[in-house]
């Protein structure tokens, strides 16, 4: 197979996780990537690759060359200030591109609080939190960017990702689990390998302009995800929490939307099965990886 070109705003765990199934793939990958810090060479998974500095104060001018020339771009740098600073920054240059596709990774927080029911692509999108409301912002920003200079955009909505990494028996081993104790609270999730399979399968498979929902088939409160963690690793559940005494910020605002997150669309156009379609055979992966 001929060498692809991608291009990743942001190399957080899902780029990780993508450019590691891409290589895993044996499919052969130059790789460019933005970074709030100075411009390297570096290397990932045995790949050689070079990080481009994009940040308030500089940004580096070879990243254009990079971004024109790229097969893929991968867009999972969050908007700052209500706007989607990849469009601000370089909306030119992308116009000028021969991409085959570009992914803007969202969050499900754009359909707020809609007590318990179910979600899908179509329904209302009513965001409560100021991460939300950006998020939803953004996407605007990019669907009529993309409509206006016929782009091929696709956005996923990602539900709460855990991985290896980061997971919930990780915080019940240290301690650090918030849990809040509230009835029909309902949270969708998605383990990171998910995200990066449905990615790789959209290179191949792409139709522009559509959103989907990224997200298992099994949405459940934190209490449940929490008490079944406790029971792998032996340990007493932890205690809950009452609302009004979180204070203000991510985790207020998390438990003030209740949903779930329909994720047929998905499954469908890709005739993907998740890896892990709950969070039992997620955690129970993480379980075998870390004893």
């Amino acid at each position: 197979m001929s060498k692809i070109k991608v291009f990743c705003f942001g190399f957080g765990q899902v780029a990780r996780y993508f450019i590691k199934k891409i290589i895993n793939e044996n499919q052969d990958i130059e790789l460019n990537v933005s970074s709030r810090k100075k411009t390297d060479n570096l290397k990932f998974e045995g790949l050689d690759f070079n990080t481009y500095e994009f940040n308030d104060k500089k940004i580096d001018k070879n990243i254009n060359s990079k971004i024109q020339d790229a097969d893929f771009i991968l867009v999972s740098i969050p908007p700052t200030n209500e706007e989607d600073i990849v469009i601000n920054n370089f909306g030119e240059v992308i116009k000028k591109t021969k991409t085959k596709w570009i992914t803007y990774l969202s969050a499900t927080s754009v359909y707020g609080n809609h007590n318990g029911k179910w979600v899908n692509e179509h329904s209302d999108a009513k965001p409560t939190s100021s991460s939300g409301i950006k998020r939803l912002k953004a996407e605007n920003q990019w669907l009529k960017f993309s409509n206006e200079n016929n782009l091929p955009l696709q956005i996923f909505r990602l539900s709460g990702i855990y991985s290896l990494q980061n997971n919930i028996l990780q915080r019940l081993i240290s301690g650090q689990a918030k849990i809040v104790k509230k009835e029909n609270h309902f949270f969708s999730r998605v383990h990171v390998e998910d995200i990066a399979n449905l990615l790789f399968h959209s290179m191949k498979k792409f139709k522009s302009s559509e959103i989907y929902n990224i997200s298992d088939d099994k949405p459940a409160s934190q209490e449940e995800v929490a008490t079944y963690g406790s029971k792998l690793l032996k340990l007493s559940s932890p205690e809950f929490l009452e609302l009004d005494a979180l204070e203000d910020g991510m985790l207020k605002d998390f438990y003030k939307d209740s949903k779930k997150v329909d994720n047929r669309k998905v499954k469908e156009f890709f005739n993907y099965q998740f890896t892990y379609p709950t969070y039992k055979e997620g955690l129970e992966k993480i379980f075998n990886d870390i004893v």
